[in-house]
């Protein structure tokens, strides 16, 4: 096996990443080496490589946590994982199993978790090391390039649906027809939710209507919220914001109808204004949505691997990372771009 890869690496914070040759990591006790088949593009992996974020990694590292691929090689420990299994690196990379917030289902918030990509290296690399307990198992024969994304992207909407507590048959908005937005809008009418999705690009409201939305509406219109009052008849009963945008956050609020739930996804830098009286008189929660849980990543690969949920994506090469990154900054994406590493 080969001793040396090619990785793309944050130097420093807000500069280029370099493209360099770096040594295959060995997996350690309880751990994985993985050969990475296919990794998408998040927006967290800009996040990450800007330092945008109050907790920041410490660079040199290497980002990405939808790292799709094949166990090459397992560590000291490791009995129900083999070399060839088809495995996916996600954003939690581990948690410590002991804590309050582990042994209630909740790992996601685990104060000891460390994220691929950010505090350990990540998928925008050739192998990647991923903790055996938490690496996501994948369908047999599966298409590596398409299932990138859900460890992500889709568990992160599914998640943050879920947290919607929404009913089929009721209304969901999703405000942002990105890398996380089209996907949430599958899992949405796969869930038999009703859906009003929000952008501000018209390419990305035809893709929305193009995978199922009931109706696309342009967030920037000053009749917006009317409009998805109108077509909900009272607002949505949940909102789910992916966007990357403090606006979007602000506009959530006025699309939920009373006792409704707002998810947020979304991690732009900034603060929201919360009207105090409207959340009050009308009963309204607003939580915050981080990922999910291994459970969660099951059953969000479940609704893929069964076609119900399909990423809309874009091939690239690890190469055009800074490209890529140039095009999510400017909201250029519509999909998810993946990395064909293989």
């Amino acid at each position: 096996m080969t001793q040396m890869m090619n990785a793309a690496v944050v130097r420093g914070f807000g500069q280029p990443l370099s493209f360099d040759e770096i040594p295959v990591p060995a997996p350690g006790p309880n751990e994985v080496l993985v050969k990475i088949m296919a990794s998408g593009i998040c927006h967290t992996d800009l996040h990450a490589a800007n330092g945008d974020w109050p907790v920041k990694p410490t660079p040199p590292f290497v980002p990405g946590h939808e790292g799709a691929g094949i166990v090459a090689r397992v560590g000291a420990g490791v009995t129900h994982l083999k070399e060839g299994d088809a495995v996916g690196i996600a954003w939690l990379h581990d948690a410590c199993g002991r804590c309050e917030h582990c042994i209630t289902g909740w790992e996601t918030l685990c104060e000891s978790q460390n994220m691929s990509g950010y505090t350990v290296n990540g998928s925008f690399a050739e192998y990647a090391i991923g903790h055996a307990d938490y690496v996501a198992r994948l369908p047999d024969k599966v298409d590596f390039m398409s299932i990138a994304p859900i460890l992500c992207a889709g568990i992160t909407t599914y998640k943050g649906l879920k947290e919607t507590e929404t009913k089929p048959g009721e209304w969901v908005a999703i405000s942002g027809v990105g890398g996380l937005g089209h996907v949430a809008i599958q899992y949405a009418k796969a869930m038999g939710l009703h859906v009003a999705a929000l952008d501000v690009m018209p390419d990305k409201l035809a893709l929305a209507h193009d995978l199922g939305a009931d109706v696309a509406i342009n967030a920037a219109e000053d009749t917006a919220v009317e409009q998805v009052i109108d077509e909900t008849r009272g607002g949505a009963h949940g909102v789910l914001v992916t966007a990357v945008s403090v606006p979007a956050f602000n506009q959530a609020l006025s699309l939920v109808r009373r006792r409704g739930t707002i998810a947020l996804n979304g991690l732009p830098p900034g603060d929201f204004k919360t009207p105090i009286f409207d959340v009050v008189l009308k009963r309204l929660t607003i939580r915050g949505s981080i990922v999910g849980t291994r459970k969660d990543m099951e059953e969000a690969i479940a609704f893929a691997a069964d076609g119900q949920v399909r990423p809309h994506i874009h091939e690239t090469r690890l190469d055009r990372v800074n490209d890529v990154f140039a095009e999510l900054e400017a909201g250029k994406v519509d999909g998810r771009m993946v990395i064909r590493m293989s």
